[in-house]
């Protein structure tokens, strides 16, 4: 029973700062913020939202299809799919643009600042529900704006 996944792929760059934010960032001084954090210890994940979902449902023995927009740097993301049989006819590459990237640092109270570049995410748009046709049933994940409207849409309009 396929699933269309719509949402987003993304790289997610987790780093841990070995202090506390506070220490460096001063109550007083937040409007003339300018901090420099080491962080030692960094780590990249597959993420966003379509793809955890995609994954998932695949070590539950489903048959997902992610539908999304990815850059140019989309390769290692796209080998580990296919290692995981995963489909991804759904999933277009925008050959001038990077794949969505959250770079997260977290400190050691675990909190956390998190910078989130959409890149290719904004072209989602672009991929219509109404073009696939060998699903049984979808989901519209966090995606840019634009495109969850429209597939959410699309998918209501199916028969």
């Amino acid at each position: 029973m396929p699933a269309l996944i719509c949402g987003s792929l993304a790289y997610d760059t987790i780093m841990v700062f070995q202090d506390q934010f506070k220490n460096h960032i001063l109550p007083d001084k937040v409007h003339i913020l300018n901090v420099s954090f080491l962080v030692p210890r960094m780590r990249r994940e597959f993420g966003g939202c379509a793809g955890n979902i995609a994954y998932n449902l695949k070590l539950l023995g489903g048959e997902p299809i992610p539908m999304a927009a990815v850059g140019q740097d989309f390769g290692p993301y796209r080998k580990h799919f296919e290692a995981c049989g995963i489909r991804l006819d759904q999933v277009r590459e925008i050959d001038d643009l990077f794949t969505a990237q959250a770079f997260i640092t977290t400190d050691l109270d675990d909190n956390q600042i998190t910078a989130f570049h959409p890149g290719a995410m904004m072209r989602s748009v672009e991929s219509h529900v109404r073009d696939v046709h060998d699903v049984s049933f979808g989901i519209v994940a966090p995606d840019a704006r634009a495109a969850m409207l429209q597939h959410a849409r699309e998918f209501a309009e199916r028969d």
